[in-house]
C-alpha cells in the first residue's frame, strides 16, 4: 500500500512538471463549454416579423385582426404597404407579410372564405405555418358566425359583440423554455466526454513512455510491483479526470448560469461511472499499442470515431438511422441518454439499465485490459 501511494505522489509530481499537459487538462472543459454556449447562446426565444398590409380600410374586423397579431406572443408587427412587404420579406428583414384584401371583413360577413388572409414568407420559412395556426382558427370562428346569421335570426354584429363580450377566457401561463439550455449542457458534457477520454489515454501512455525511456525498469528495480506500478497510474488517471468534471460544472453552473437540468449529484454518479469506463479503455489501447506513436494512433481512430457516432459533438437525431443503431454500443451513447433521460424526469432508479450497460463496458474494458497485460509480450512487463 505504501508503495502505491509512493507511486501515486510520485506520477502526479511527473505530470505537474509539464505544465502544458496540467493546463490543458485544466482548460479543455472550460474551452467545451465555451463551444457549447457559443453554439446554442442564440437559439432562445426568436420573435417572429410580420408586416401587415390592410387593404380593407378602417373596417372593425380588419381592425380586430390586427389587434389579435399584436397579441400572439413572440410576435413583432408593422404596417406596410403590399410593394414594401414582398420587398422586405426577400431582403429578410420581415419574416413574413400578412395581406388583408378589400372586402375581407363583407366576406366574413357574409360567411364566405373569398377574401382570405394571404400570407407572404420565403419558401421553406416556418414564419407561415406559425402565423397560420394562429390566423386560420380566428377567421373560422369568425367566418362560422357570418355563415349562422345569414340564416336570419340576430345581425352579425350582435353575435359578434356577444362573442368578444363571452365570459369564458382561456388562461394562459408563460413558462421559460429550457430547452436551450439543456441542449448547451448537453453538449458541454459531449465535449467533456471527449476530454476526458482523451486525458485517459494520455495518461495510461505515460507509461509507455517510461517504458521506452528505461524509467520503468528503473522503478522496477526497487522493491515495488508492476501491479502497484498500473494500480497508481490509474488512481492518478481517476483524480485527474475527477478535477475535469469539478472544473467542467463549477465553469459551467457557476460561470456561464447554465443549470444541468438534473440534481448534481446524479449528473456527478453517471459522471463519475463514466471516468472508470474511459480509464478502462484507456489501459486497453495501452494494452494493444507497442509504443507510444501507435497508442496516440489507436486514440485518435478510435475516440473521435465513437464520440462521432455517438453524438457528442452534434445531436444524434441528425444522423441516419443506421449510424443510431451503431451508437447504442458505445459507452458515450448510454451516458448521453442516460443523462438526457434525468433531465426530463426520469428516477434514476428506473434507469437500471444504463446504468448497468455503463458498468458493464467499464468491467469488460478492465478484464480486457488485464488480460492483455498479462499475456501479450508488448505489455506482460507491466504485470
Amino acid at each position: 500500500m505504501r508503495d502505491t501511494i509512493w507511486l501515486i505522489r510520485r506520477t502526479a509530481l511527473a505530470m505537474l512538471r509539464s505544465y502544458k499537459s496540467l493546463l490543458l487538462y485544466l482548460l479543455t472543459p472550460i474551452i467545451g463549454i465555451g463551444l457549447a454556449f457559443l453554439i446554442y447562446s442564440g437559439s432562445g426565444d426568436v420573435s417572429v416579423r410580420i408586416g401587415v398590409v390592410n387593404q380593407d380600410g378602417e373596417q372593425p374586423i380588419a381592425a380586430d385582426v390586427i389587434d389579435f397579431l399584436d397579441g400572439i406572443s413572440h410576435v413583432e408587427r408593422s404596417d406596410v404597404q403590399e410593394e414594401e412587404a414582398r420587398a422586405l420579406v426577400l431582403a429578410g428583414e420581415l419574416d413574413a407579410a400578412a395581406i388583408l384584401p378589400s372586402g375581407f371583413s363583407a366576406g366574413v360577413k357574409a360567411g364566405k372564405a373569398e377574401s382570405p388572409i394571404e400570407l407572404v414568407a420565403l419558401e421553406g420559412s416556418m414564419a407561415a405555418s406559425y402565423m397560420r395556426s394562429y390566423l386560420d382558427p380566428y377567421i373560422g370562428n369568425l367566418t362560422a358566425i357570418g355563415m349562422r346569421t345569414q340564416n336570419g335570426g340576430e345581425s352579425f354584429d350582435t353575435v359578434y359583440a356577444k362573442y368578444k363580450a363571452a365570459e369564458f377566457q382561456l388562461q394562459s401561463e408563460e413558462v421559460a423554455d429550457i430547452s436551450a439550455q439543456r441542449d448547451m449542457t448537453n453538449r458541454a458534457i459531449g465535449y467533456l466526454i471527449i476530454f476526458m477520454m482523451f486525458s485517459a489515454v494520455n495518461l495510461s501512455a505515460f507509461m509507455i513512455k517510461e517504458k521506452e525511456n528505461r524509467t520503468y525498469f528503473r522503478v522496477l528495480a526497487s522493491p515495488v510491483s508492476a501491479k502497484a506500478y498500473v494500480a497508481s497510474n490509474v488512481a492518478v488517471n481517476m483524480l485527474v479526470l475527477l478535477v475535469q468534471m469539478a472544473i467542467m460544472l463549477v465553469v459551467m453552473i457557476a460561470g456561464f448560469g447554465i443549470e444541468p437540468g438534473l440534481p448534481l449529484w446524479q449528473l456527478v454518479a453517471v459522471l463519475l461511472l463514466f471516468a472508470w469506463v474511459a480509464v478502462a479503455l484507456s489501459l486497453v489501447i495501452i494494452a494493444f499499442a507497442s509504443n507510444s506513436m501507435a497508442a496516440s494512433a489507436m486514440q485518435n481512430t478510435l475516440i473521435i470515431t465513437t464520440c462521432l457516432l455517438a453524438g457528442c459533438m452534434f445531436p444524434i437525431d441528425a444522423m441516419p438511422q443506421a449510424m443510431r443503431m451503431i451508437a447504442d454500443f458505445l459507452p458515450q451513447r448510454w451516458l448521453l441518454d442516460t443523462i438526457s433521460k434525468l433531465q426530463q424526469g426520469t428516477a434514476i432508479a428506473d434507469l437500471s439499465m444504463n446504468l448497468l450497460t455503463l458498468l458493464a463496458f467499464a468491467v469488460t474494458f478492465s478484464l480486457l485490459a488485464i488480460y492483455k497485460f498479462g499475456h501479450n509480450k508488448h505489455a506482460r512487463t507491466y504485470v
